[in-house]
């Protein structure tokens, strides 16, 4: 059997924890290679966060990911943080060297950038202008993968509209502020809609956007993974158009965080999505 030599250990740390659907996802992967190890929550509180980061490897792990509220607080912790990090501002996967040295990575970007190309395989970023609500964490990584993938222009509305302008400073001239109320007359022409807040997440207020303005052949796409499909996806498909759900990008940013640790590069299959739509 391979890697029987040693067992392979990684988890996520978050605080609360034992809601993730990580470990369900690389406990999947391990199984499928046939590799001898385990993924474990680890319910790590802020103030704990460096001594357990340092522990992993005395430990024996090879990793871990981090998720809220630990993202943004490991930057300083770490020895090494990769750029795309830097720039989101977050880290969500934790690679321990042989030599213990930790190094931080943000695979949230690639995640959502794979989950709207498995959902649609002709979608590119250069179609047309992009339009994003919200200004938090997830909404900085998607920023970063948009723009990296080559967006011509990003119109980013926030109800907190200092927020929005703060991240549009940061990121660019191809990132434009726009006031929460003129956030539907920002989808004219729009080729695709991102909501980033947990607005219409199970026990949240629904997301309010009439859709009319947006063209048909747009792109919508909801963050939330629970419900799986939200208000603004199911009106996005009762016109007509395409809708991208939240769990393609939890999927997806797991693949790379699993590559850096054990090897092999991961793939979505269909059974391991069903498996974790189950779930939820």
């Amino acid at each position: 059997m391979p890697h029987a030599e040693k067992y392979l250990l990684a988890g996520v740390m978050g605080f609360p924890i034992m809601h993730s659907r990580s470990p369900a996802i690389h406990n999947y992967w391990l199984a499928e290679y046939g590799m001898l190890g385990h993924y474990a929550p680890l319910a790590v509180k802020p103030d704990g966060l460096e001594k357990a980061l340092r522990a992993l490897h005395p430990l024996g792990f090879a990793g871990v990911n981090l998720t809220i509220p630990l993202k943004e607080l490991a930057l300083p912790m770490l020895d090494e943080v990769d750029p795309v990090a830097q720039a989101i501002g977050a880290v969500n996967c934790v690679v321990v060297g042989d030599d213990g040295r930790l190094r931080g990575f943000n695979y949230d970007a690639f995640g959502y950038v794979e989950s709207l190309r498995e959902a649609a395989p002709d979608w590119r970023a250069n179609q047309g202008p992009a339009v994003v609500l919200g200004a938090g964490g997830a909404a900085r990584a998607i920023l970063a993968g948009l723009l990296a993938e080559g967006a011509p222009e990003i119109r980013l509305a926030n109800r907190t509209p200092e927020r929005a302008q703060q991240l549009a400073t940061e990121f660019g001239a191809r990132v434009r502020a726009i006031a929460w109320d003129e956030r539907e007359e920002a989808l004219a022409g729009a080729a695709l809609l991102v909501n980033t807040t947990s607005m219409g997440m199970t026990g949240q207020p629904p997301l309010e956007i009439a859709l009319d303005d947006l063209p048909a052949g747009a792109l919508v796409s909801d963050i939330v993974y629970a419900p799986l499909e939200t208000d603004l996806l199911a009106r996005a498909k009762r016109r007509g158009g395409r809708a991208v759900d939240g769990l393609g990008m939890l999927l997806h940013q797991a693949r790379p965080a699993f590559r850096d640790w054990f090897g092999p590069m991961p793939k979505v299959t269909p059974e391991l999505r069903r498996k974790i739509e189950a779930s939820l």
